[in-house]
């Protein structure tokens, strides 16, 4: 597949399918969230995969909405605050990296035929008392993972010229 098709194919899958994700799938996504860059290659984050029937009302405490736990699994990434690079002026790279490794998934999933969606608007602490990885992981983001039961809305994107500056 061409990245442009790639790239125009990934959509924020709101309905899911309730077929398993196959195993070989579920590690080839994870295989490339591993391949992301990361600032200094320090590799300062960890996935927590979890299947949702087994784990159906923790996760709704994550994040409410009905679609999240509509997909059969559910995947986060945390930040170890305490081995992330950071810049000169105390910029912290931690969320930059795990929103990378993030991307690499959800490219990666839509290439394989499966739908995300990205997930900001959890609640922390339900995130952090899920995973129980302990003080200094600090949740970045969720996506629900399986097959799309919706048709790709059209995209709406703002104009290049609105978005870029050429100096």
């Amino acid at each position: 597949m061409v990245f442009f098709d790639l790239a125009e194919r990934r959509y924020s899958v709101r309905a899911y399918k309730p077929d398993a994700v196959e195993d070989e799938k579920l590690q080839q996504v994870l295989e490339a969230g591993v391949l992301a860059p990361t600032a200094c290659n320090l590799q300062p984050f960890r996935l927590v995969v979890a299947r949702t029937r087994e784990h159906l009302d923790a996760l709704k405490k994550v994040y409410r909405a009905p679609f999240f736990t509509q997909a059969p699994v559910i995947i986060g990434i945390y930040a170890d605050l305490s081995t992330a690079w950071v810049r000169r002026d105390g910029k912290s790279y931690a969320d930059v990296d795990a929103a990378i490794v993030m991307d690499h998934i959800i490219l990666a999933a839509t290439e394989l035929g499966l739908g995300t969606c990205w997930i900001g608007a959890f609640d922390a602490q339900a995130a952090r008392d899920f995973a129980g990885l302990g003080a200094g992981w600090e949740p970045v983001a969720f996506t629900p993972l399986g097959y799309p039961a919706s048709v790709r809305p059209e995209k709406r994107r703002k104009p290049l010229d609105d978005l870029v500056t050429y100096l």
